[in-house]
């Protein structure tokens, strides 16, 4: 009887030992984390151009489509950029196209970083050049290159501005000197 006593408090104690013993009613603190983490929906107001650009989020699945030369969402062939942007619906618009080379070099040339989530990777346009390509631009330099319409680049839908959007459309107005990006939430 006495060694089953001994070896159960051994057992015993031994579990506590492992459990880490220390019953402590006060629990260590959680950290925060906040909301930035979350991807927002975003806009790019040109306001010299009078046009609006898509700033979304690009996903794992769009920079593996651009690795390995597919078409997905963002990224993909020349084709696919068309019928993706005359298809979006984003920021409660459905009139987006693929941009031209002037307009992508213009948004480019902007001292900093316009748009919150971009890529260092060349961005299609609807500007034809000659043999079955279409010109490209490249972030870093604003440049336009020669690209055969199947191969796969990165995508960013613009739309322009209206008039009447400009005086009746609250959700356009900014205030001078105010960034002109604006946020919101997707459906």
């Amino acid at each position: 009887m006495k060694k089953t006593v001994i070896t159960l408090w051994i057992f015993l104690s031994t579990a506590l030992l492992v459990a880490g013993g220390n019953i402590n009613p006060n629990l260590s603190a959680v950290a925060d984390i906040p909301n930035k983490i979350c991807k927002a929906n975003k806009i790019y107001i040109e306001k010299d151009a009078q046009l609006m650009w898509q700033d979304q989020a690009y996903t794992d699945a769009e920079d593996g489509a651009y690795k390995r030369h597919h078409s997905v969402a963002k990224a993909g062939t020349w084709n696919h950029a068309v019928n993706y942007c005359r298809r979006l619906n984003y920021a409660g618009y459905t009139d987006w196209r693929l941009p031209t080379a002037d307009e992508l070099m213009h948004v480019h040339r902007k001292q900093g970083q316009v748009f919150s989530y971009y890529r260092g990777n060349d961005f299609w346009s609807s500007t034809p050049t000659t043999e079955n390509r279409y010109y490209v631009v490249y972030p870093a330099d604003a440049y336009q290159y020669k690209r055969n319409k199947r191969e796969t680049n990165y995508i960013r839908c613009v739309r322009c501005i209206r008039e009447s959007e400009k005086v009746s459309g609250s959700r356009l107005k900014t205030v001078p000197g105010e960034k002109e990006v604006k946020t919101f939430r997707s459906r």
